[in-house]
């Protein structure tokens, strides 16, 4: 029946149909060779440069025309005819010159942004009423440009009988990370020793001026830091352009006087424009003119020298990265005082404000912050122990099982940034205690609180043990070593008392930057001091210590912890960076141990966080050693010791952490090493008051599944993969 009706309209309507199928077929064909033509048309143009917009049709907007005219040139392929970039406007017929300001920013967080918007806005309004030899100000985000086209050479554009001299003004945060900020000013550093370049190639430029923004909460004054890029550029910039700094670095804090000073610059600049647009030039009338002291460039005092420190044109010695704020030297010509200076004094404030960026950064990592520097956060191994899935290396060493360990730090500061660090780099950083102390019962009852409420969060996790969970609300274990530096807080002595008093075992880290602070630490369950490397230059690359003195800091604590090993169990944990601190520091490794004699010595490989700031820190998957690279190690460095005298084995492993230790053979008793620790004992000892040793708590053997050789995976547990998938062991 269906094919009967289909053949009765295709025998009324055949033909009709056939026309308009071939028409939408020739219609659809025509549609996409016109796709095609016009296509490789815009290819040819923008190729052969034959774009209709002209430079002015990039000038007319106040958002950075000139972003939009530098990307599309950048589109043609550039062409190399070898001419030596001219730093001088050329005369164009004795034309007028006028002034092109440019408002460079960068911002992570759009508070730069606006601030630069608010000055191109006021800039803008000024200049319309007073002078019409400066051109409308443009913004340009160092973020979206090509660096080269702006601090090579400056962006002349010459418009019929006018001369176009730019004008610089750079709004600079400082960071305690790595941003693109950094990339800049390697890049000035680069423009300026090339020998191919003009040592000055910036000089064409009517002028510049920077204003820094910085947080004096992390760092309470310039020589400790505060708007130390800011003060780079302003460095770097006065080299570039042959000293052409217009006006003084202004600099604000974000979380105080940051707007009015803002202000106050913002309009000293717009007046020293008006005047470098009437006179043609800086002129030694205009403020902020004159010879350019740059931040590297230190008179030296001679024993003979008569002259003051004023005559002697008070220039400040090099301000470093954020990575050496250690200060000034003593004895160094005193830093100039700038015009935003408040000679207010301030109080102590809270390291991590609740407002703060950090604070905001720390807690989307999962942490609780109490108080004002404090921290607690569940370690991955305690998810993992609540479920069967194995604890941390602390159980096979130790005996500490994790889903009983509480991971917490009454310092969220640090005095290193190593490479390695898997905090992401949003802790504060500090040489000295100069925030506001919380008393650590306080630290204690919230790091309690904080906890429990982060295990009660993994009560409907899948796979999650009943008993596992019931035992986990009583926290038996405290790791000192969450983030920061523990042994910094003023008071860890009476922290580590409270947890002692609970019968909550104490195992302590530090960095070996702070040797007054160890020599007086209490007795703790376990000393730790991390040994990152064995030598001060590979000290210096791996961790980044803001200490200059970070190497004599680092062996008083050696010397320190040797004394102090008759007293408490104490650890050296070495953490290996395949290309930073592997190669050929063995026998370094066994001369530092040698200088402690520590009771243990923990080696460990990296582990990667995969974050932008380990990248940028040039740390990748590659730095990252196999455990046969780590048990080559070991046994490298064992035979070192043993061909120094010294009595040490390797005694246990966990192969799921990547871990060894090599243990004291005072440790190895009746054949069979003791690792483990008798906790209760412990607590014993320390209520009566009296001294100890390590070895008056010394726990059962160490298990056979944890010695060396056996891989240290609890056989109780399930191991699996990152799937959830059983691994067999």
């Amino acid at each position: 029946m269906l094919s009967s009706v289909l053949l009765a309209a295709w025998n009324g309507y055949g033909l009709a149909i056939s026309f308009v199928c071939v028409g939408v077929i020739v219609l659809f064909w025509w549609k996409k060779q016109q796709g095609k033509s016009s296509h490789a048309s815009f290819l040819s143009a923008t190729l052969l440069g034959g774009d209709t917009k002209s430079e002015a049709d990039y000038r007319g907007d106040s958002k950075l025309q000139i972003k939009d005219f530098e990307r599309h040139r950048r589109q043609i392929p550039k062409r190399v005819n070898g001419n030596k970039i001219r730093t001088t406007p050329a005369k164009v017929g004795g034309g007028h010159t006028r002034i092109q300001p440019l408002f460079f920013f960068f911002s992570l967080t759009g508070s730069t942004n606006r601030r630069a918007e608010k000055a191109l806005q006021r800039a803008s309004e000024h200049f319309k009423r007073q002078d019409s030899s400066i051109l409308e100000p443009q913004l340009v985000d160092l973020a979206a440009i090509d660096h080269e086209d702006f601090f090579e050479h400056a962006p002349m554009l010459h418009q019929s009988q006018e001369i176009i001299k730019y004008f610089y003004l750079l709004l600079i945060p400082s960071y305690d990370i790595d941003t693109i900020l950094d990339s800049v000013l390697k890049l000035f550093e680069d423009i300026h020793n090339d020998f191919r370049i003009d040592t000055a190639p910036l000089s064409c430029l009517a002028g510049y001026s920077v204003f820094g923004l910085g947080d004096k909460d992390g760092w309470s004054s310039v020589a400790n830091g505060f708007c130390s890029q800011a003060l780079d550029f302003d460095r770097w910039m006065a080299k570039l352009t042959g000293q052409k700094r217009a006006f003084p670095v202004g600099m604000g804090d974000v979380k105080s006087d940051a707007d009015a000073r803002f202000d106050e610059w913002t309009a000293g600049v717009l007046s020293t424009l008006t005047d470098v647009a009437a006179s043609g030039s800086l002129g030694e009338g205009v403020v902020g003119s004159g010879e350019a002291f740059e931040s590297d460039e230190e008179d030296i005092k001679t024993p003979n020298s008569n002259h003051s420190e004023r005559s002697q044109k008070g220039r400040p010695s090099s301000i470093g990265d954020l990575e050496d704020i250690g200060g000034k030297a003593p004895g160094s010509s005193p830093l100039p005082i700038d015009f935003t200076t408040s000679l207010q004094p301030q109080g102590p404030k809270p390291m991590v404000p609740i407002s703060s960026p950090t604070y905001t950064a720390l807690t989307k990592q999962g942490y609780t912050i109490i108080g004002t520097h404090s921290g607690v956060k569940i370690c991955r191994w305690t998810k993992s122990a609540l479920r069967g899935r194995g604890s941390c290396y602390k159980y096979s060493f130790y005996g500490i099982q994790s889903h009983l360990c509480m991971e917490t730090t009454p310092s969220l500061s640090c005095s290193n940034k190593c490479v390695f660090c898997w905090r992401h780099g949003t802790n504060p950083v500090g040489t000295s205690w100069r925030w506001q102390v919380d008393p650590p019962e306080m630290i204690f009852e919230g790091a309690k609180e904080g906890h429990y409420k982060k295990i009660k969060m993994m009560r409907g996790v899948p796979g999650v043990r009943a008993e596992r969970f019931q035992e986990a609300m009583r926290i038996r274990h405290c790791a000192l070593s969450l983030v920061g530096e523990p042994i910094f807080y003023p008071h860890i002595n009476e922290f580590v008392s409270m947890l002692h008093r609970e019968r909550i075992s104490s195992f302590l880290v530090c960095n070996a930057q702070h040797p007054d602070q160890l020599a007086a630490l209490k007795p703790v369950t376990q000393l730790y001091v991390s040994i990152d490397a064995s030598n001060a230059e590979s000290l210096k690359k791996i961790d980044r210590p803001l200490h200059r003195d970070y190497w004599q800091r680092f062996t008083r604590c050696l010397g320190i912890l040797r004394e102090k090993r008759m007293q408490m169990r104490t650890v050296f944990r070495l953490t290996l960076v395949k290309g930073f601190n592997i190669e050929e520091e063995v026998e370094g490794y066994a001369d530092l141990v040698a200088k402690g004699l520590p009771c243990f010595v923990e080696i460990k490989g990296v582990t990667y966080c995969g974050t932008s700031t380990s990248a940028s820190a040039g740390l990748t998957m590659q730095n990252v050693p196999f455990y046969e690279e780590i048990v080559a190690f070991v046994e490298a460095l064992n035979v070192a010791l043993e061909r120094r005298g010294l009595d040490y084995g390797i005694a246990a492993e966990h192969a799921h952490s990547c871990c060894a230790l090599i243990a004291s053979r005072r440790f190895f008793v009746e054949g069979k090493w003791h690792t483990l620790i008798d906790y209760e004992k412990f607590f014993e000892l320390w209520q009566k008051g009296r001294k100890f040793s390590p070895e008056d708590y010394m726990g059962p053997p160490t298990p056979e599944w944890a010695n060396w050789g056996n891989g240290g995976f609890d056989p109780r547990d399930q191991r699996v993969d990152r799937k959830g998938r059983a691994i067999a062991t």
